[in-house]
């Protein structure tokens, strides 16, 4: 679910003194999307919403996540928005950032 490689990949990037912060703003930014998505009744900004947390998920090495939110970005795209599982994407965040959390120390 987590692809750990890509997280310490970006550890190093950014420096071991900021990955703590860049991990909570990425966190709090799509908690915030994660928000939209579910409140976005009518769908009409799907595409964009999934678009920006596929990108955030593989920033982070949310590799479930990503792709959720992939296959959910190509049927918005398709106009199928409605076919898209939300709670499947909610779901996967969930887990995402629950193995994330549980798992950051032993794999940095």
């Amino acid at each position: 679910m987590i692809h750990w490689p890509r997280v310490r990949q970006l550890r190093d990037e950014v420096g071991a003194e900021e990955f703590d912060e860049v991990v909570r703003i990425f966190l709090d930014e799509v908690g915030e999307v994660m928000g939209r998505l579910t409140s976005d009744t009518d769908r009409s900004a799907l595409e964009q919403n999934l678009h920006f947390l596929k990108g955030s998920a593989l920033s982070l090495g949310f590799e479930s996540l990503s792709k959720l939110c992939q296959d959910g970005e190509r049927r918005a795209a398709a106009g199928h928005g409605a076919e898209v599982d939300l709670d499947a994407v909610v779901a996967a965040f969930d887990r995402s950032r629950a193995e994330f959390m549980s798992g950051l120390k032993d794999n940095l």
